[in-house]
């Protein structure tokens, strides 16, 4: 099977990454849009991570946002990294495994819309986050399309060949709560005809 991120280096060079950012766009909106109207930093700056960001189309959207003080992207494919610096060659982004990376500073809100499932633990890159990128009292929200209870996505393994994580809703519930979060809260955005929609994790970082 492909590693992930060769099968995103490839569909960086031959476009699927606007196709990405088209079919997620609605359901990242909600989410965002969700994860803003609570985030506890009322009407003070806040510091913004989109990990997997693609061509960084998430952070782009973020840094029009008159709050975000610094928006910045990793992602572990490089073509879709220098994709994300060609578009925005103002941007802060990085190429790098995520269980290997460290931001120079710790932010407040962190994104992710999928990405948790391409990893073999799950609860290894959430307790990372915990760690080393999220400051205390900051919010992280995940999206996923793929999951147990879309029973349309079991297919996307075999179809894209590459390695997917199947958990259930309740289990992603218990790996935000197992890792120190608090305030979990769940949803599904975007729900639409025979799509149940994406399942949207949320949870805040009290102290590590």
């Amino acid at each position: 099977m492909k590693h992930p991120t060769k099968v995103f280096d490839e569909w960086a060079i031959c476009g699927k990454d606007k196709g990405m950012e088209t079919s997620h766009s609605d359901s990242v909106s909600e989410i965002l849009d969700y994860a803003l109207a609570k985030l506890d930093t009322k009407d003070m700056p806040f510091s913004f991570l989109d990990i997997g960001c693609g061509n960084g189309w998430v952070v782009r959207k973020m840094k029009e946002h008159p709050l975000c003080e610094k928006a910045i992207g990793v992602d572990g494919a490089l073509d879709m990294i220098r994709k994300a610096n060609t578009i925005d060659q103002g941007g802060t982004y990085f190429c790098s495994d995520l269980l290997k990376w460290f931001p120079k500073e710790k932010v407040d809100f962190i994104h992710s819309m999928e990405v948790m499932y391409y990893f073999k633990n799950p609860g290894e890159l959430i307790n990372h986050m915990k760690l080393n990128w999220l400051k205390p009292g900051g919010k992280m929200i995940m999206g996923v399309d793929f999951y147990q209870e879309h029973e349309r996505s079991h297919t996307w393994p075999t179809d894209l060949g590459t390695h997917m994580t199947l958990l259930s809703e309740k289990n992603w519930i218990s790996l935000f709560n197992d890792h120190g979060f608090s305030h979990i809260e769940n949803f599904r955005a975007n729900v639409h005809d025979n799509f149940p929609g994406t399942l949207v994790i949320s949870g805040v970082l009290d102290s590590i």
